[in-house]
């Protein structure tokens, strides 16, 4: 019998074939955990696999769901954010006197056309104090009460080019003291009733109109003193009830409050000396439903903010995930407000841009695509039904530039969304934190599909794989900061300022490898998608 303080030859053998085995583990668990690892890094070969037949439909937004604003002190003239220079902010002044938008501009009349159809969204904080006069009896001096003068030249001049180029008008109307009794109770006969009656013998209609431009924040509405959520309250139903009646064809939308990414939505109301209502404050289960639940969206305040402390992203968060995302928390923020006031009504994004206050100096520039385009497919696939980009051509974070109309790479960025996106959302799937992958049905291609793929990693590619034959469009950077290029090619205007052609690359079935820094456009015209017949 063997001493217990010796081990038999088969114990030992035993133990020896635990301890393989033990290690053959450890190995084993040390694989999946690298190809874990490199999945949800998107490095695996093809990991991220793209099959637009098998895409399910998630919801649909309007045909005019890309839109813009048109702000009313374009169309009026005055002082609007100071441009910046050589990417500084010039002096003190925030502002600079602009004269009135040439709304008759051949290249700017082009260039809009080519986003239609859409919205235009003639309003902005200028719009809450701005005097309506179709006879220009004031010759452009504002009445007591008001800040400045929309003429009746000025209003058919816009309404001409909205014609012009398929954007149908959105508004607010003016909520100054010169819109008010002397109780400080708003009054639709002292301006919104003649503006709408003037509109209306021109043969044109306000589409859709929110009661004033970001009425939770009091002094830019340029309420009374002493203005209490419930007075705005009771304003908004009387415009309601107003507006319902005047023009049973205008959509109403409300509230319309500004939503910034944290901190600044926090610090605008506990630190900026500004009163600022809650978004509940302004609309409860009491007051009219509004056709369309509608907000603004900031991921944080530029350089020109002043008052309103600036804490947020910098040109190098660009591509960071954190600062992509800030608009989820807006958008379900919003959502929860419409599901409380007004039940399965659409969500309207009717102003966003690169930050508040005109943007930063990298708005004009490619570095803001990935945000601009990421915010596009993040709302559409979260239910926004439409979405307003600030601005067409004004300040830097305008689509064109505010002079010469030269389009900015965020305007080849909308130009590309509009050939290929439909209004169709489908689940291309999670994609990673440096892949986000969107899907929508192919615009005007039954059956087709266009898929959405952003390569957020500056230095490294991302594979993707295809399983049915495809075009791609990549978009990039041009030769500088202020040029995009789609397969290569600089994206520009010939002389006569007609757009570019496209010329697709052609892919085969197959693994896809997407440039580092890159938007990818992924259509399949081949018509198998079910959700999309």
């Amino acid at each position: 019998m063997l001493n217990d303080n010796k081990m038999s030859g088969s114990g030992h053998k035993g133990w020896a074939t635990g301890k393989i085995l033990a290690l053959q583990l450890m190995a084993l668990l040390v694989v999946l955990v690298v190809l874990v690892w490199l999945a949800l890094r998107g490095l695996g070969s093809g990991r991220e696999v793209i099959d637009p037949a098998s895409m399910k439909l998630v919801g649909t937004v309007s045909d005019r769901f890309l839109s813009y604003n048109v702000e009313m002190v374009e169309v009026t003239g005055g002082r609007f954010w100071r441009p910046y220079k050589d990417g500084k902010q010039e002096g003190d002044d925030r502002y600079e006197y602009r004269p009135p938008l040439d709304l008759s501009d051949p290249r700017l009349t082009a260039l809009a056309a080519a986003l239609g159809p859409a919205y235009m969204r003639v309003s902005g904080t200028w719009a809450n104090a701005t005097y309506f006069d179709p006879d220009n009896s004031t010759r452009g001096k504002a009445p007591e009460g008001f800040d400045s003068v929309l003429t009746g030249e000025q209003w058919r001049a816009a309404v001409e080019f909205s014609r012009r180029v398929d954007a149908a008008i959105v508004t607010s109307f003016a909520t100054s003291p010169g819109a008010r009794d002397d109780n400080g109770v708003w009054q639709w006969s002292l301006q919104a009733e003649p503006w709408l009656a003037y509109t209306q013998n021109l043969g044109a209609e306000i589409a859709a109109a929110e009661f004033a431009n970001e009425p939770e924040t009091v002094e830019l509405t340029q309420a009374p003193a002493g203005y209490t959520p419930e007075d705005y309250r009771r304003d908004y139903s009387r415009f309601h009830d107003w507006l319902s009646k005047a023009s049973p064809s205008t959509l109403i939308l409300g509230p319309g409050a500004a939503e910034l990414g944290q901190p600044n939505q926090f610090l605008r109301k506990w630190a900026s000396g500004l009163t600022v209502f809650e978004r509940e404050d302004l609309m409860t289960r009491n007051e009219p439903a509004p056709d369309a639940v509608s907000f603004h969206f900031y991921g944080g305040g530029s350089e020109r903010c002043g008052k309103i402390p600036v804490i947020g992203f910098g040109k190098e968060d660009a591509l960071s995930s954190r600062w992509l995302g800030l608009i989820d928390k807006a958008i379900a923020t919003t959502g929860g407000l419409r599901d409380q006031v007004a039940p399965g009504a659409p969500l309207w994004i009717t102003e966003t841009g690169e930050t508040a206050c005109g943007g930063n100096p990298w708005a004009s520039t490619f570095t803001d695509v990935f945000r601009f385009t990421d915010q596009l497919a993040r709302s559409a696939r979260q239910g926004v039904q439409v979405y307003m980009h600030n601005t067409l051509a004004a300040s830097d974070y305008g689509l064109l530039d505010d002079t010469t109309h030269r389009p900015r790479p965020n305007y080849w960025a909308a130009w590309l969304w509009r050939q290929f996106m439909g209004t169709k959302v489908l689940d291309a799937g999670k994609g990673t934190s440096d892949l986000h992958l969107y899907a929508h049905c192919l615009r005007d291609q039954p059956g087709g599909v266009a898929v959405l793929a952003i390569n957020l990693d500056p230095d490294n590619t991302r594979t993707v794989q295809a399983p049915a034959a495809a075009q791609l469009y990549v978009l990039t950077e041009g030769n500088t900061p202020d040029e995009a290029m789609v397969n290569g090619t600089v994206l520009a205007l010939t002389p006569d300022n007609d757009l570019p052609l496209l010329e697709a690359v052609p892919v085969e079935p197959g693994e896809l490898t997407l440039s580092p820094a890159s938007l990818n456009y992924i259509v399949f015209p081949g018509g198998d998608s079910a959700a999309c017949q």
